[in-house]
């Protein structure tokens, strides 16, 4: 009785059989700078489509010691921000042929669990997203195994660990001068949540261009997460403790999420630009007829893009640290409300 191979899935040796040559030949037809004759490759790329060939990477990679893996780490993920540069990473990754591994390393996931896969799946190097960088994701990469690790939008705060980041600090300054021009002078900061080993920056510059034009920097509030309703709660809170004769003109937010958030939070008080909200990044709903939202934003094509060259590219990096200019969107939220 004959089985029904169907379904079998079809091998290299299959289309070496077809195309009357060597299992390796149809190796080499699939590896870049391979040396085969073009009409020779074109033959077994075109009997492959045919029969429903594709080569199988992971057993290349044995052969080759490169898994043309990256891992992305993120831990933030409710964060639209990083879902686009997420987003960016993959297309440029894909672009250039290699694959992505995406490990969560929020506290309620285990991020001890997604570093013990980065380990066992061997790749070739780490993109970091996330706001703590810790000292296991650095043992795992540098100490350990010696894989490439780049910190992506954030400093990473340590001489031996390459960045590339938009220049939080310059940023900061710009929007001080931008508060300081509606003629604002109760300003306040809201952060994001606390790093252990990553700066944005954004906050001392921001303070620093105040106190040097005379202006304190009022209020720092605090969130432990970057999600919309932790905006909403921590300018609730403040709200509800601060009477109205004393309240900040005006609120820069670490990012967009949390303005937007804070934002809400005016709506819900019927206090709709009452402050002055700026935010950081220039996410899709920033521009939104609901928020109007002013903010900063940043280069992430061309950042995500040297994140790669580093990591694939390391001998070539003339520097280990780069910050970028990003530029101010204004819309409608920093605008004195009379």
């Amino acid at each position: 009785m004959n089985q029904d191979n169907s379904n079998k899935k079809v091998t290299a040796r299959d289309v070496a059989v077809r195309a009357g040559t060597s299992k390796w030949t149809v190796s080499r037809a699939f590896t870049d700078g391979a040396s085969i004759a073009p009409e020779v490759r074109d033959r077994i790329r075109a009997l492959a489509t045919e029969m429903g060939y594709s080569p199988n990477l992971l057993a290349r990679s044995l052969s080759t010691r490169s898994t043309g893996l990256i891992a992305l780490v993120a831990d933030e993920l409710a964060n639209p921000n990083q879902l686009y540069s997420l987003n960016e990473a993959t297309r440029q990754l894909q672009a250039r042929g290699l694959s992505t591994l995406l490990l969560n390393t929020s506290p309620e996931y285990r991020p001890a669990i997604a570093l013990r896969l980065a380990d066992q799946f061997q790749v070739d190097g780490i993109m970091f997203l996330g706001t703590t960088l810790t000292h296991e994701l650095i043992e795992l990469a540098q100490r350990i195994k010696h894989i490439p690790l780049v910190v992506l939008l954030r400093n990473s705060g340590q001489a031996d660990i390459p960045f590339v980041s938009t220049d939080g600090y310059a940023a900061g300054a710009e929007i001080a001068d931008l508060f300081l021009a509606q003629g604002y002078r109760r300003i306040g900061y809201m952060a994001g949540p606390m790093s252990e080993r990553t700066e944005l920056r954004r906050m001392e510059g921001f303070r620093d261009r105040l106190s040097a034009c005379g202006i304190a920097l009022t209020t720092v509030m605090e969130t432990a997460h970057y999600r919309r309703e932790q905006g909403m709660h921590a300018l609730q809170r403040y709200l509800a403790a601060t009477p109205r004769e004393s309240r900040l003109e005006a609120l820069f937010c670490e990012n967009d999420i949390l303005a937007i958030g804070a934002m809400d939070a005016l709506v819900a008080a019927n206090a709709q630009r009452k402050i002055a909200i700026v935010g950081f990044d220039d996410i899709e709903m920033a521009a939104s007829p609901s928020y109007e939202l002013t903010t900063f934003r940043q280069p992430v094509e061309y950042l995500v893009g040297e994140a790669i060259r580093l990591i694939v590219e390391p001998g070539s990096a003339s520097s280990r640290a780069l910050m970028a200019p990003g530029s101010l969107v204004l819309r409608a939220s920093h605008r004195r409300q009379d």
